[in-house]
């Protein structure tokens, strides 16, 4: 059977799919020998659906070569959507005054231009995508006077919930009425509503929302040090939202070697995404070594998938509301996964979680106070940033609760641990929130900042209060670097010793029964029909020992490998950038 044949059959449980830009609908795609490649390409890598741009950078397909291209794609069997990139190009819109290329949305002309390629595009397709560009950080004279009074967050979220509609949907279903339209989010959601998306109306507007979940590579600079839990932190966040409007997956092959291209779509997978788009169609054109490791894994990530659908990933969850600012906490839920705890991000109030994670993100609830007063009542083990609390408008209730004092915001970095009451210098430096001052709590790890010992992690008395003095980035590190949406350097967190590592997972990871031995960058995605997915991101080979397991034999669903549990433990050797499905042999 051909890989193209398993996809055919395969489509229910993962599709693959590939994003075409405008510039190649019109360079390949004009010319017989372009689309007969395009077909040989995409069924060469079991690809069945293909996404055609119609607009990007100025370039507009015409009408006529839109229709000629579905049509053609159609009758060899493919299943085709249509797409827009809304970034501007000469003579097309109006570019923003900002760092990035992006619309000034406020001007008519911006506006007419996008419209009108809605109105010519869309009788072409069944379905629409519009890409991650629907947003701005325009400050024009333009923009600041019809900004008015309200903040640039509110400004353009209003401005551009209300251009959604009259840009995008009106003017497609004018032509087209039955035109299934799509909004696709990036994958920077902890900065959404900085530049005008709108997560809670985005949902509501459109027929469906799709993810990206392009985090590519770690280590390096040029998209931020993301970390690969990105992808499933975002697709699960938004789908906390979206509900049952959620629909695929999007990544690509920028800043990725082979193996951060191919761990996207096992984190997408994860996540719930059962259908993949890959951007973009160029990069198979000139040939890229990741789409092998695709092919070759075609058949384990659609076994994963299917199993995911009806057993999705359960795990502690994290709060962040919609809308809501991180302060220093800027894509903490990452590094938190990255520690192998299967944080679950959560657009609502998790009442009834055993376990909940308050991040600074939370404090945007203006009823927290009261519901986590409640859940402590009820027993929940509640684990809360420095960052929480000093945001937190409580008069130090909840701080009280913990232990310590109310906290104020004093960013310090520290270069030693202390671990078994020794010092251990770290590789890089450890940030830290706050000087937290105990007043009735336990410190169970403590840092030394200068000469002073700062706890980071602390734990009330009752054992149900956990505060995680913890500081990840905030404006001025965007600042410093000039960048504006990712993570703007590596973080000390993620090179914490293994003792330390094992403390953090533990507070976490208690109501899962099960417990890690393990280094920090591994995730551990626990589904709810008892399988458990491993997945080692580190450069070297590392030993993980769980204990917790039922005595029976295990199978690793990925490899075939039979694995032995004896008096509930189970050592594992994993491999560099590898990962282990664990099911019960059954």
């Amino acid at each position: 059977m051909t890989i193209y044949e398993f996809a055919i059959q395969h489509k229910d449980d993962l599709r693959l799919s590939v994003y075409i830009t405008a510039h190649s609908v019109e360079r390949l795609f004009s010319t017989s020998e372009g689309r007969r490649e395009a077909i040989s390409l995409m069924r060469a890598n079991g690809i069945t659906k293909a996404y055609i741009e119609v607009y990007r950078s100025g370039m507009v397909v015409s009408p006529d070569l839109l229709e000629f291209v579905t049509t053609y794609f159609k009758q060899n069997g493919f299943e085709v959507v249509g797409g827009i990139a809304t970034v501007p190009g000469k003579d097309f819109g109006v570019k923003q005054e900002g760092q990035l290329g992006w619309f000034n949305w406020q001007n008519p002309k911006t506006q007419q231009d996008l419209k009108q390629v809605m109105l010519n595009a869309a009788p072409h397709f069944d379905t629409f995508i519009v890409d991650d560009f629907l947003c701005t950080g325009d400050t024009s004279v333009e923009s600041k006077v019809a900004k008015g009074e309200r903040s640039w967050s509110t400004y353009r979220r209003q401005l551009l919930t209300e251009l959604a509609t009259s840009i995008f949907i009106e003017p497609a279903k004018s032509v087209n009425p039955d035109i299934h339209m799509i909004i696709k989010y990036p994958q920077w959601y902890d900065r959404f509503h900085m530049f005008g998306y709108d997560i809670e109306s985005g949902p509501q507007l459109f027929d469906e929302v799709w993810v990206g979940t392009e985090t590519r590579g770690q280590y390096t600079q040029r998209f931020g040090f993301v970390q690969p839990y990105e992808g499933f932190v975002n697709y699960q966040w938004i789908a906390s939202l979206a509900g049952n409007k959620i629909g695929g997956a999007w990544f690509d092959h920028g800043d990725c070697d082979p193996l951060d291209f191919i761990e996207q779509a096992y984190q997408s997978v994860l996540a719930g995404a059962s259908e993949l788009v890959i951007f973009n169609y160029d990069s198979f054109v000139e040939g890229y070594a990741g789409h092998h490791l695709l092919r070759m894994d075609f058949e384990k990530l659609a076994a994963l998938a299917k199993e995911v659908k009806s057993s999705p990933v359960h795990g502690i969850s994290g709060y962040k509301p919609p809308q809501s600012d991180a302060g220093g906490d800027l894509y903490i839920m990452d590094f938190i996964g990255m520690f192998g705890i299967p944080l679950l991000p959560v657009s609502s109030y998790p009442e009834n979680a055993s376990t909940i994670f308050l991040p600074a993100q939370a404090a945007h609830d203006p009823e927290i106070i009261a519901k986590v007063m409640t859940s402590h009542q009820q027993g929940k083990r509640i684990i809360m940033t420095t960052g929480f609390l000093a945001t937190v408008d409580d008069q130090g209730q909840l701080a009280k609760l913990a232990g310590i004092s109310k906290p104020g915001i004093e960013v310090m970095s520290a270069e030693r641990i202390l671990v078994g009451g020794e010092e251990e210098m770290l590789e890089r430096p450890l940030d830290l929130e706050a000087n937290l001052i105990i007043d009735d709590a336990d410190v169970l790890l403590e840092a030394k900042a200068a000469d002073s010992r700062i706890p980071f992690l602390t734990q009330s008395r009752d054992q149900k209060i956990s505060v995680l003095n913890s500081h990840t980035f905030s404006e001025d590190y965007f600042q410093a670097v000039g960048e504006v949406l990712l993570c703007p350097r590596p973080l000390g967190m993620l090179d914490l010793p293994k003792s330390w590592t094992n403390v953090i997972r533990s507070i976490f990871n208690d109501e899962l029964r099960i417990k890690l031995d393990a280094p920090t960058r591994i995730t551990m995605q626990p589904l709810k029909n008892g399988d458990i997915v491993l997945h080692n991101y580190n450069p070297q080979e590392i030993e993980i020992q769980m204990s917790g397991l039922n005595d029976e034999k295990l199978i690793d669903q990925f490899q075939n490998d039979q694995l032995i549990v004896k008096s509930g433990a189970l050592s594992i050797n994993m491999k560099p950038r590898s990962r282990i499905w664990l099911r019960k042999d059954k």
